[in-house]
């Protein structure tokens, strides 16, 4: 790689030639504060926050667009560029709602935090007129508030990335807003509500529609008997929030939280998901045998349900039949385990924590209700779980490794993986391959549909019989799957779509990172590897058909409409 020699801060520099000024900055240790600023995703220079000085340059530049040269000397805290951040900020905050204390992101704010960072103490400095929006509470997944908005369009770029682009900017000027077309509310779009404006918002523009009341309520009715069920991917994502590294599995700590918050059952979604693989991979050798509509496409990310019944509604048929491990889930406790144990269906309350803000909406879909009652009743977030136990002022770095309580406390592996792209895709085939071999094959790995790559292709040699498989994360990347299967080029037999970049580990449920992390560390990679990583600690890679003979099916399939 060609490097240049550059001075930041008079400090002597080797960088690379392409780096650009904010790039080379954070090789050398030095942080330059962003707003708009997005990698490879919206790199506009737009917020002008982060302005430094270059030697011989006329005005103060965006360190975030503007390339390194050959002997380029620069200043990035000098008075000059201090003077200019704080008066970005100022005039920013002139036209914010500034109500912080009661804000769902005063604390991890960006923009609270520069204007500490820069000593912001006079927040009417630039008085004057302010623009008024209604607040759109019209989605059940999220809650937009213009009047925190700070038009950085990192939450249109995020819309675009995944193909959909319901959003963008409205009007001109100082009426200018995010809006979608026409004004109309987020309910009344082809939003897919994959949440990936609200973990790339930098203020509390966008933030969950927050069920955690609900949830804190039900657990003081002496009534109710509520459960609760983990996502795999939360124990790989939830330590974020109380100040771990990114990565690491705090899967016992999570459970001890939850019991101690009073939960009456806290039960393993691994559990589901291995229901879900078994039926899946059955599934799909019934299809490849007896000539059923291929390829079969995995139905367990709400948000990518979302897209193809909206874009593509003739490929439905594709579509696998079973219901996600939520809902699966859900449908279990309230059938299975509440006969088994005498419990009144009715009694129970069904909580779910998920790292995905699409599955508050499926959980309220029609057929949802094995037992003539939703089979889920309340779902969290990764964040709305972090903030009951912050609000129980639990002691989570420090709490016991405690474990999920039976029966529904064992998983497989292949549950396991379910948290990241490409990990359906492979429990199904550990769990296809097992089905024909009639061997517990231990060791077999399906490399090639694992990592964070948009789209992964493979065939396996499966007893004689060759599966062509494609695996695609995010939107924009599920859209050029669909193409080519209407046009007739996609031979594939299996396909998994996960509608968020990464899958569940990059959730739009999951903790927020700011943009000085999510910029420069592979958040998606970190994560999944937790998941990798805690599969190896179970003896089977694949679950066993014990669990499907004992589990009835109507809690396993949905049910098809009425005509």
């Amino acid at each position: 790689m060609e490097k240049v020699n550059i001075k930041i801060n008079n400090m002597s520099l080797e960088v690379p030639k392409d780096a650009t000024i904010l790039e080379a900055a954070k090789l050398a240790g030095i942080e330059i504060p962003t707003l708009c600023y997005m990698k490879g995703k919206n790199e506009i220079g737009a917020c002008r926050i982060c302005v430094v000085e270059v030697k011989g340059a006329r005005s103060l530049v965006t360190a975030c667009v503007y390339p390194v040269n050959e002997g380029m000397e620069i200043k990035t805290n000098s008075l000059k560029v201090q003077n200019a951040r704080k008066n970005t900020l100022r005039l920013i905050l002139s036209d914010h709602d500034k109500d912080c204390l009661a804000c769902e992101r005063n604390g991890s704010c960006e923009l609270q935090k520069l204007c500490k960072d820069y000593g912001i103490e006079d927040e009417d400095y630039f008085k004057g007129e302010q623009t008024k929006h209604d607040i759109d509470c019209s989605a059940m997944h999220l809650i937009r508030n213009n009047n925190k908005c700070i038009l950085c369009r990192r939450c249109v770029a995020a819309c675009k990335e995944q193909y959909v682009s319901v959003i963008g900017a409205n009007d001109r000027g100082f009426d200018s807003h995010i809006s979608s077309e026409f004004e109309k509310p987020l309910a009344d779009v082809k939003c897919v509500s994959c949440g990936q404006c609200v973990v790339n918002c930098p203020t509390g523009a966008l933030i969950d529609n927050d069920t955690s009341a609900k949830v804190n309520e039900v657990l003081n009715d002496d009534e109710k008997f509520v459960v609760v069920q983990t996502a795999p991917s939360i124990k790989a994502t939830l330590g974020e929030e109380f100040g771990l590294p990114i990565g690491t599995n705090v899967e016992g700590k999570m459970v001890a939280a939850l019991k101690r918050l009073g939960f009456d059952q806290v039960f393993n979604t691994d559990f589901a998901a291995d229901c879900t693989i078994i039926e899946e991979s059955h599934e799909l050798l019934e299809r490849i045998t007896k000539g059923g509509t291929l390829p079969m496409i995995t139905s367990c990310s709400p948000g990518w349900i979302n897209f193809i019944e909206q874009f593509y509604p003739e490929l439905i048929p594709h579509l696998s039949t079973c219901k996600s491990p939520q809902q699966m889930q859900g449908a279990l406790v309230k059938t299975w385990y509440a006969e088994r144990n005498n419990i009144d269906p009715k009694k129970i309350v069904s909580v779910s924590v998920m790292p995905c803000v699409a599955k508050k909406a499926e959980s309220k879909r029609d057929n949802e209700d094995a037992a003539g009652m939703p089979d889920v009743d309340i779902v969290l977030t990764t964040r709305e779980l972090a903030k009951l136990i912050k609000r129980a002022h639990l002691d989570f770095v420090n709490l016991p490794d405690e474990e999920f309580d039976s029966p529904i406390d064992l998983g497989s592996g292949a549950g396991t993986i379910f948290g990241a792209t490409g990990g359906v895709m492979e429990a199904a085939l550990r769990t296809a391959v097992d089905k024909l071999t009639g061997e517990d094959i231990k060791e077999l790995k399906y490399e090639e549909v694992r990592g964070t790559k948009g789209i992964k292709e493979a065939t396996y040699n499966v007893n004689g019989l060759d599966v062509k498989v494609a695996v695609a994360s995010g939107i924009s990347n599920a859209n050029e799957l669909m193409k080519r299967i209407k046009d007739g080029t996609a031979d594939y037999h299996f396909i998994e779509i996960m509608c968020c970049p990464g899958g569940c580990v990059n959730g739009g449920g999951q903790p927020i990172q700011p943009a000085s992390v999510r910029n420069f560390e592979d958040l998606k990679t970190l994560r999944a590897k937790a998941l990798y990583k805690h599969c190896l600690l179970y003896t089977s890679p694949s679950p066993r058909d014990r669990t499907r003979s004992r589990m009835p099916s109507s809690a396993c399939k949905k049910k098809k409409k009425k005509k």
